[in-house]
Formats: structure tokens, C-alpha cells, sequence
């Protein structure tokens, strides 16, 4: 049998392979045993690993039978260690429930803390530790917890309860309650417990452990949980492991704290102690905002202007232990550590270390900083940023010379800046985002519930809670601005209002939150545009270094191909033509052309159409001087340019003298019950050549002028679409050769350019070989190849994609993430046959797969040329590249 308990501290052995291994005891367990083989100061546990979750969850809720003595053998280590026994009412050993899931998931998973106490080991701690207060400070503490994570009960009754007891006794903070105030407390607590459960609390210790056990597998199955992985492309077939570690107190008095803290900057990347720590507290007390945490440097608090003493100022022996551990941690892993510890009356002791959470700035810059240090290699720096992170630092921030009307100041939680409506709930903050409205959720303190809202605004501002609160964490993984512990915010949820000092604003109305310095600011704020020099250059020069396939860009603006030139793209992989006939001043002419009854009047419309295509077309060489620009014919049905209300049938009618009868006629006959198997791609320019005639001729026309007046000819790469035969390609690419040879003789200038097409058909993809024999270069057109492939409509999707992902049908979203298996395998197929054609065909990809990362490391490993992706998708695809190239 396969060891699945593993224990660690005191003379446990660490040297076992499988318990070092994340996917089988989780990043926490892991780790943990990391930290006691070397030494640090770890209070002694056990681990249960990732499989004995997923078998719990596979056969319904039961527990493997053998799972139950290798669990009493594991509490033995940990007792003889300790030399405490758990439930023994004289010298109670208590322990802390975590989960520990392969991939960190903060706020996702829960935690029960103080577990073992009942109505007769809190009297045994009582008296051990000297303390009664501290003792039901950690029975109410246990209870509240408990009856929350394990026993599913709303822990707002208890936080009621205990701010009546304060409210009651005049007191502000939960550390002027004496013993006395939390026996009172503890019995109220557990009068609630039993009206709810319509059962008394649990007294027994062990059934207790398991309660916890059990709640710790149920979490990875809970919704919150579900949309983590979701929207960070975590697996749900990990499963999370549990820890069970001895409790180490940070409440008792003044000689304990706790906090976390990290071993650099996550928000700039500042190689400077960051954290928040807490006299007489326990770890929740930090991390979920239920009291204001002091700073951990002296500098930090000088630079804040607070008062109270920071963990430097206060227990400088305790402090000094602790930055000598951030250094070591952070030799050993190589990287930045995020560290819970707990000072139980002036001894330190760890509870967790990893590799921390930080924004993308941050990230750039340890990597670099890191390189500079000697600690890891240009390679490593690469692999170590999370390409999708960048989105971070490629929008807009606030322009510094814009007047503010700044209505409070909270604390710098996850840089960026966001302006949107306020919405005050989650499940609101959802519904008008998918309305297209930009909100910013306002919140007294964020909790995992809030996750789905978090992700659909655009900014997240709450009224309590630190640096490393719940929204805090979450905000800077997500890449959303947060301002939290803003105090002056006060919010109503009955009447839906917040009011900031002597301000009252309503939800909708407009805020703005700077997520860099921590202002909430009245209204929207003029932003500016991003630069990426610094840290950013560095990293992309050694990316562009590293990396094999070319980067493009999908483009059809001049504003687009500027914005991805900037971005370090080299060309254009996707120029997609159909976008330019939409234009206000153009629409009426393409409306013209397909209403027209022959191929006269269809030419009359398209000869005013030509001077347009060929102006944009110049615009687009220009900018993307001596770069290949792969142009794709018209592609969309026509149906899609026709009118669709009455008024515009009108305009129609007066502008073209047809009848509004005849073009309804007309319409009605191009109506297509599935467009998108339709008339469409290479079939229009079959039917209608003089199309494909026009728009050929106009990129020829457009880079015979751009080479003439630049000196730097543009490389045009036609792109015919939807092509299923050889026949197709070997018709049309006969017409662009021909118009280009009529183009060159005119202007007395020959340019190079190639004819290929867009592979986004299975049929396409099985006859690669033949078809590469017309074509030079195939560009793998990955968003209609899904739906041609799946059968699914990406439109339609949504509606069922989420569960089919939830319930494993799909790893990820089909059509964010290319699904390797089957469409992959078409990818391969056409890849190898077209090359084995052409040997020198030219392999692209220009679906939104071309800015995923797994996608790009797929294109990677099939050998592809280039990838395309849209301009601000552009850096994330050269650093991805490089990656993928690098592994």
C-alpha cells in the first residue's frame, strides 16, 4: 500500500520523495516538511495526501478503512512530540485543520483552528497554560470556526453575538473581553450551534478531527472552489491534501503574536521585509480583517505614519529570529516566500511557507533583481513570470496631472486603477458586467462567496482589512486594482448606499479607486497609456532571445498595428478585411454590391469600394514596414451586412433607388438558416470573383505605393478562407496571381508575396497534403476549427460550457484553451502533410489560441512558425513563447 499520512517535525524522517512532491501532499505539506528537514522551528503534524480526497469524493463521502489507524498512528507522533494527548482533559493537545491543495488557492479552501477543545480540555488548558482568559478565548475562537467551515452554519449569528457582548460591555476590540465575558460568550455560542443543528455542539475530539477531515475534502468541491480553478486554469482532478499540525498560540498576551509575512515586496517587487502582524491574535485575525494589523518594519510603519509599534520595534528578538528565517527560506526556494508565523510567548514558530503571490510589476522585477543577485539565471527568470500576468501592466492608469476628487484614502492593496459604477454585492456586480457596464465592487471585507463578483469588476474596494486581507490577495492574482481597509467607508445594504465622511453616494454611481496609492476618488479619472521599458524591456529582450516561433498580431486598424508594433510584434498574422466594410462611409456601397441583381451592377459598387480597401491597406503597410502582413479575404456570409430594421432599409432604398420591396426580396433570398456553414470564405469568392478581384487588387495596389514612397516593401501573405479542396485554393490563388501580375506591370514594380490559406475545417486538415500544393502557407484558423471540430457554436456556448468544464468533460473552455486532444490532433495531422508537400510551407496560428499560453506551448511542440494574437496579447505570447521553447 502506498503511504497516503505522512508526518512531519520532531523525529519524523523527511527524506520520503512522495512527501515533498506537491501533487501528493499539496504545497503546504510539502513545504512544511521542507522547513523541519532543515531545521526551522515547524510545531509537528501530519499530512493526508491529494488521493485519498479525490478517492472521498469518487465513492461518495466514505473514508478509505486503513485511513483510520494510519491517522491514530500519525496523532501518536504528534503527541509523543508535543507530549500532549489529544482529548486528555489535563494536558490537551489541540491541532489546526488546513488544506493544502498542489496549487495555492487563497481564501479558496477552509481551516479550523484550536480543534480539540471541548467543555473539559478548555479547564486542562486553563490550568496548563496559566491563562484562563486565553483558554475560552480559544474554546469561542473553535467554536465559532467549527460550526461555520465543518457544521455549515451561518457564522454571521456568531459575530453577532459576540459585537452585542462588546456593545454590551463598552468595549472596542475583542481583546478587552476577559474570561469571564468568553465563558458567557462560549455558552451563547453553543445555545446557537444547537438551535440551529437541533443537535448540542460536538464534545468529542475525535469525532471532531474527522468533521474537519471530511469538511476539508467537501471544500474542494464547493462552488467558490470551482470558479478559483476556473478562472486560473487550476485542474479540478487535483485534489487537496490536509494538514494537521499542533496548534502553536499567538494569544496568549502580550509576549505572542501572529502575522504573515513576505520575504519581498508583492505589490513592487522591493527586496524589503512586507507583512502585518498582530499582538495576542490568531492567524484569521490577520488575514481576514477582523482587526487592523500593525506593520512588520519599522521603516514600513515610519513611511505609513502609524503609531503602533511595529514587530521590529516591539519584539526585536522574536523579529530578528524571523529575518534570518525570510533569508534563509528564500536562498533555499530561490524565490520570494509568503510565511504565516505565530510567536507563542517570545519562541517564533512556522506554520507555512510558498512562493508568493505578487502582481506582475512585482514579479518583474524579483526576476530581474534575482538575476542581478546571483540567486537564478535568465532562463529561470523567464519561466518564473506568469505570461498571462502581464495583462496587469498593459492597460491604461490614471493620468497623474488629472484633477481627483479624492473622497477617502485605504490602503494600496494591488496596484492598477479602475473607475465603474459601485454595486455592493457579488451576484450584482456579475449581472451588470455581463451587461457591459464597468463596476467596481464596494464591500465591508471580501470573503471566498465574493469570487465571481470579484473577477467581473473592473476594481475591488473594501471598508476593512490589510495588505494581506482575503480582497488583497485575491485582487493582486487576479490582476484587479484594490483599495481595502478604507475606514471611512460606511455602506447600507438596505437602502444600497455607502457613505464616505460627510459624502453619500448610491450604488451606480461613479467611483474611481487607484489602486496604487489607495485613493477612492468621486467620478471617472482621465487614465494614460503604459510604458514598457524598465524591468518589462529586460525580461521581453531575454524572452525574444530564448524563443523560437515569431510573434504576430491580429490587426486591421492603424491604431491596432501602432499599438502592436509597440508591443515587439513582427507582423501581421490575421488582417481580417470584412471589418473594414462596416465603416459608416462604406457600409452603403457594400450593401450596393450584394444587393446588385448581376455582375455589372456588383463591379459599379465595388469600383467605390476599391479606393477605400487600398487606403487602408497603405495605412497598415506603412505601419508594419518590411514586416509579412497576412490579409484574409472576405470571409463573413453577406447576410451579415444587410439592413435589419425598417429605417435602415430606408436609407437603403433612397440611397441606391431600389424599392424597399425589392431589397426586402433580395434580403429575404440571402437569408441563411446556419450562416456559419454557409455561403462564406473561399464560396463567395467562387460565386463572386469580382470580390476577391477587388480586394487582391487593392493590397497589390496599396504595397506597390507603400514600397515606392517607404523603400521598405511590405511582404503581402493573401489568405483564401474556409477552404475544404484543392480545387477551391487552385481557383482562387489563379486570380490573385493574375491581378497581382497586372498590378506589377502597371506600377513597373514586383514584389514577393505568398498565396496560402486558412486551415479551419477537419476536411481541410485531413487533405492537407493536397491542398499544400496550392498553398504556400497555411494559417491555422483555431476558433472556427473548434467549432467545425466540436460541433459547438462558440456564440451558443456559454450556456453550458462552465458545467461541461466543472464536471471534467472539457480540462478548460475549448475555445480559450485549444482543446490538444481533438482539435490538436487535426493540427498535427494538416502540419505534417503540409509540410511533407511543401517543405517549405510557412505554419501560423491566428485564432485567440495565439495568445493563450498552453495553446502557444502546443504550437511550440508541434513546430509551428509563428503564432498571432491580438495587440495587447502580443507581449504575453513572446513571453510564453519563450517558455514554451525554454521547456
Amino acid at each position: 500500500m502506498i503511504d497516503t499520512v505522512f508526518t512531519f517535525g520532531g523525529d519524523a524522517p523527511h527524506s520520503n520523495a512522495r512527501q515533498k512532491d506537491k501533487t501528493v501532499t499539496g504545497g503546504k505539506g510539502a513545504n512544511l516538511a521542507e522547513m523541519a528537514s532543515i531545521g526551522l522551528p515547524v510545531p509537528p503534524g501530519f499530512t493526508i495526501a491529494t488521493e485519498e480526497c479525490l478517492k472521498y469524493l469518487r465513492e461518495g463521502g466514505d473514508f478509505r478503512t486503513d485511513l483510520v489507524s494510519d491517522i491514530e498512528e500519525a496523532l501518536r507522533h504528534v503527541e509523543r512530540t508535543v507530549g500532549k494527548g489529544f482529548g486528555d482533559a489535563n494536558d490537551p493537545l489541540l491541532v489546526s485543520v488546513r488544506s493544502g491543495a498542489a496549487i495555492s488557492m487563497p481564501g479558496m479552501m477552509d481551516t479550523v483552528l484550536n480543534l480539540g477543545l471541548n467543555d473539559e480540555t478548555v479547564k486542562g488548558l486553563a490550568k496548563v497554560s496559566g491563562d484562563e482568559r486565553f483558554a475560552w478565548d480559544s474554546y469561542r475562537r473553535f467554536i465559532q470556526m467549527y460550526a461555520d467551515v465543518v457544521l455549515g452554519l451561518d457564522h454571521g449569528l456568531f459575530e453577532e453575538a459576540l459585537e452585542i457582548a462588546k456593545e454590551d460591555n463598552g468595549f472596542y476590540a475583542d481583546t478587552e473581553m476577559s474570561a469571564e465575558d468568553w465563558k458567557r460568550l462560549v455558552a451563547e455560542f453553543k445555545s446557537i450551534a444547537e438551535q440551529e443543528l437541533g443537535e448540542p455542539f460536538p464534545q468529542d475530539p475525535q469525532a471532531q478531527l474527522w468533521g474537519a477531515i471530511r469538511a476539508v475534502f467537501d471544500s474542494w468541491d464547493t462552488e467558490r472552489a470551482k470558479v478559483y480553478r476556473r478562472l486560473n486554469d487550476i485542474p479540478h482532478d487535483m485534489g487537496t491534501a490536509v494538514n494537521v499540525q499542533a496548534m502553536v498560540f499567538g494569544n496568549m498576551g502580550d509576549t505572542s503574536a501572529t502575522g504573515v509575512a513576505f520575504t519581498r515586496d508583492p505589490s513592487t517587487g522591493e527586496k524589503a521585509y512586507y507583512g502585518e502582524w498582530l499582538v495576542n491574535a490568531q492567524g484569521e485575525d490577520v488575514v481576514a480583517g477582523i482587526r487592523t494589523p500593525q506593520y512588520l518594519t519599522k521603516a514600513r510603519r515610519e513611511a505609513a505614519g502609524a503609531d503602533k509599534p511595529s514587530m521590529e520595534e516591539a519584539m526585536p528578538d522574536a523579529y530578528g529570529e524571523l529575518a534570518r528565517v525570510f533569508d534563509l527560506l528564500e536562498r533555499h526556494y530561490t524565490d520570494m516566500q509568503d510565511i504565516e508565523f505565530t510567536v507563542q510567548q517570545g519562541k517564533l514558530w512556522l506554520l507555512q511557507t510558498r512562493n508568493g503571490k505578487r502582481t506582475a510589476k512585482a514579479a518583474l522585477k524579483m526576476a530581474v533583481d534575482m538575476v542581478g543577485e546571483g540567486l537564478i539565471d535568465e532562463k529561470t527568470a523567464i519561466c518564473r513570470v506568469d505570461p498571462m500576468a502581464l495583462d496587469q501592466l498593459l492597460h491604461p492608469t490614471l493620468d497623474p496631472d488629472a484633477p481627483r476628487d479624492v473622497l477617502t484614502t485605504g490602503l494600496p492593496a494591488s496596484p492598477g486603477a479602475a473607475s465603474g459604477k459601485i454595486v455592493l454585492d457579488a451576484d450584482t456586480a456579475e449581472l451588470w458586467a455581463n451587461r457591459g457596464e464597468k463596476v467596481v465592487l464596494v464591500r465591508i471585507e471580501t470573503s471566498p462567496e465574493d469570487i465571481h463578483g470579484m473577477h467581473a469588476a473592473t476594481g475591488i474596494l473594501t471598508a476593512r482589512g490589510g495588505m494581506t486581507s482575503h480582497a488583497a490577495v485575491v485582487a493582486r492574482g487576479m490582476g484587479r486594482p484594490c483599495v481595502s481597509g478604507a475606514s471611512q467607508v460606511s455602506i447600507s445594504r438596505e437602502d444600497r448606499t455607502l457613505t464616505i465622511g460627510d459624502r453619500e453616494l448610491k450604488e451606480g454611481d461613479v467611483i474611481t479607486i487607484d489602486g496604487g496609492n489607495g485613493q477612492v476618488i468621486a467620478g471617472e479619472v482621465a487614465t494614460i497609456e503604459p510604458e514598457l521599458a524598465g524591468d518589462f524591456g529586460t525580461l521581453m529582450e531575454w524572452a525574444d532571445k530564448h524563443r523560437r516561433m515569431a510573434v504576430r498580431t491580429n490587426a486591421e486598424t492603424e491604431a491596432d498595428c501602432k499599438m502592436a508594433r509597440q508591443f515587439g510584434a513582427e507582423g501581421i498574422g490575421l488582417c481580417r478585411t470584412e471589418h473594414m466594410f462596416f465603416d459608416a462611409d462604406r457600409i452603403s456601397a457594400v450593401r450596393q454590391m450584394i444587393l446588385a441583381d448581376d455582375e455589372t451592377g456588383r463591379r459599379a459598387a465595388l469600383d467605390k469600394l476599391l479606393p477605400e480597401q487600398r487606403k487602408d491597406f497603405v495605412a497598415i503597410f506603412e505601419t508594419m514596414a518590411g514586416l509579412p502582413c497576412t490579409i484574409r479575404l472576405l470571409d463573413p456570409p453577406l447576410h451579415e451586412f444587410l439592413p435589419h430594421g425598417d429605417t435602415e432599409f430606408e436609407e437603403l432604398a433612397e440611397t441606391t433607388g431600389v424599392s424597399i420591396d425589392k431589397l426586402r426580396r433580395r434580403a429575404s433570398e440571402l437569408h441563411e438558416f446556419n450562416p456559419m456553414l454557409g455561403h462564406r470564405g473561399c464560396r463567395l469568392g467562387i460565386t463572386y470573383p469580382e470580390i476577391y478581384e477587388m480586394q487582391a487588387r487593392a493590397i497589390f495596389e496599396a504595397a506597390c505605393e507603400v514600397a515606392k514612397t517607404s523603400g521598405e516593401a511590405p511582404v503581402p501573405e493573401v489568405m483564401i478562407p474556409l477552404v475544404a479542396t484543392r480545387r477551391e485554393l487552385e481557383l482562387l490563388r489563379a486570380l490573385v496571381d493574375r491581378v497581382a501580375r497586372e498590378v506589377f506591370d502597371a506600377s513597373g514594380t514586383t514584389l514577393t508575396y505568398l498565396v496560402g490559406t486558412m486551415i479551419e475545417l477537419p476536411r481541410a486538415a485531413l487533405m492537407a497534403g493536397e491542398i499544400a500544393e496550392e498553398a504556400e502557407f497555411f494559417s491555422f484558423g483555431t476558433n472556427d476549427l473548434t467549432q467545425t471540430t466540436l460541433g459547438v457554436s462558440r456564440d451558443d456556448a456559454g450556456r453550458f460550457l462552465t458545467e461541461y468544464v466543472d464536471k471534467g468533460i472539457f480540462a478548460r473552455d475549448p475555445f480559450v484553451s485549444l482543446d490538444v486532444d481533438g482539435v490538436g490532433q487535426l493540427v498535427e495531422l494538416a502540419a505534417e502533410r503540409g509540410r511533407k508537400s511543401r517543405g517549405d510551407i510557412k505554419l501560423g496560428i491566428c485564432g485567440e489560441h495565439g495568445g493563450d499560453p498552453a495553446s502557444i506551448a502546443f504550437c511550440e511542440k508541434t513546430g509551428l512558425d509563428y503564432i498571432s494574437a491580438s495587440p495587447y496579447r502580443v507581449p504575453i505570447a513572446r513571453l510564453a513563447a519563450a517558455q514554451a521553447a525554454l521547456r
